[in-house]
């Protein structure tokens, strides 16, 4: 799969989740009526929207998240982000020819 690939699967998953309520088993329900009991948010979804986000960032923060997309798209989120590959944004230069010249920046 591609960065194009990518793109659309996410295009596609957004369309799919804007039609469907996102049902919760009864170990998840339980967990976010902890929270708004805790948090007292003026709305429920507001949690699940931070639980996103934190479940987001942390993949992102880890590497997780690049490492499922490079093995699944062979693209990374910067790629995603940029719309084009780390190649095209070096000017279409793939990886160092020669042995020496793939060492320089090596500490």
């Amino acid at each position: 799969m591609s960065l194009d690939d990518l793109v659309d699967d996410v295009q596609d998953a957004n369309r799919e989740l804007k039609d469907h309520d996102v049902s919760l088993d009864r170990e998840s329900r339980t967990e976010l009526a902890m929270l708004v009991a805790a948090l007292d948010p003026e709305d429920p979804d507001d949690l699940v929207r931070r639980a996103i986000h934190a479940l987001f960032d942390s993949y992102v923060q880890s590497g997780k998240l690049d490492f499922n997309l490079r093995t699944e798209y062979d693209a990374t989120y910067d790629e995603y982000l940029a719309g084009m590959s780390y190649d095209e944004m070096a000017g279409g230069q793939g990886l160092p020819q020669n042995e020496e010249e793939g060492r320089r920046y090596q500490y």
